[in-house]
């Protein structure tokens, strides 16, 4: 019989996660991250961060990490399993070993995001008790300085107004509260006041008003730059939004081109929820939205966590 076991990660095992994540997705035009990021998850491994794999007879055929968030919530990101060893266990053992060290950590609710179109993520997910929490689109509008919002709407960067129409509005409920967490990058945690004054401060909060009323909101979590091919881009991240109509989708998707801008980035990525009001204003408002939704998954861990 095969020995296999699960295990913290190596630098040593970074030829044999390059062996296998480079035939993650055959049939699409893009590369796998995690051979570029595997030598950082390792260094940054400690006591809010474990990188974990599963070996067979001592040869490396799956990896995950699983990061803490704030308080009492954890993440879990970058699950491979070398296709000679998937539709087995041991995604699920990967899985396992990520929420049992996460409770240990103090976490009592641990979540994942798998693309829409990854059916083979989509049920390790479920295999591996996670439950469906939410879906979501990406929204990229182009930067471009000076666009107007219409003559009745304002900008504000006042996170209490912004926190008061977040936490009445549809998009709130959808999400379930979730967006764009602001310290892990792709990662989804639960969205607080504290969110968005941090946002105000460090980077930006965005409400727009009609009159009196406000009318949309978002926050920017970041700005990062990226590799494609031989030149670098930037995009600008804002992690979640919320609008009462579409003239205030038209006035906040144009706040967003003009902050954007400002920074000097490429391109923008806005988290909007998956339904077909927010979707079809996107679609009428900033015209680029992503084809397929990315589904949210959330694992209980409140029965191993040692928080108390």
């Amino acid at each position: 019989m095969p020995e296999e076991r699960v295990r913290q990660a190596r630098v040593s095992d970074y030829e044999d996660v390059v062996s296998f994540t480079e035939q993650t997705w055959p049939e699409l035009e893009f590369d796998d991250y995690l051979p570029d990021v595997f030598h950082e998850w390792v260094a940054g491994d400690g006591p809010g961060q474990r990188t974990l794999v599963a070996e067979v007879d001592g040869t490396v055929i799956g990896v995950c990490q699983c990061v803490v968030l704030g308080d009492q919530e954890a993440w879990a990101q970058g699950l491979r399993v070398d296709p000679a060893y998937r539709g087995g266990a041991l995604s699920t053992r990967l899985i396992d070993a990520c929420a049992t060290w996460a409770g240990a950590a103090g976490a009592t609710v641990m979540r994942s995001m798998v693309l829409g179109w990854n059916r083979a993520g989509i049920g390790a997910s479920r295999a591996a008790q996670f439950e469906p929490v939410t879906q979501f689109r990406w929204v990229q509008p182009d930067p471009a300085p000076g666009h107007r919002l219409g003559d009745d709407h304002e900008v504000t960067t006042d996170p209490r107004a912004g926190w008061a129409f977040w936490q009445e509005s549809d998009a709130e409920s959808h999400l379930s509260g979730l967006g764009l967490d602001m310290d892990e990058t792709w990662a989804i945690s639960a969205v607080t006041r504290g969110r968005f004054e941090r946002a105000a401060d460090e980077e930006t909060q965005i409400t727009i008003t009609r009159g009196d009323t406000v009318c949309a909101t978002t926050y920017r979590v970041r700005c990062v730059e990226q590799s494609e091919g031989s030149k670098t881009v930037s995009s600008a991240e804002y992690g979640a939004s919320a609008w009462s109509d579409l003239r205030g989708a038209r006035a906040l998707f144009g706040a967003i081109r003009n902050d954007a801008a400002t920074l000097g980035a490429d391109r923008t990525r806005v988290l909007v929820p998956e339904t077909a009001r927010f979707v079809s204003d996107s679609i009428v408002a900033a015209s680029d939205v992503s084809d397929q939704p990315d589904l949210v998954f959330e694992r209980d861990l409140s029965g191993i966590s040692t928080r108390r």
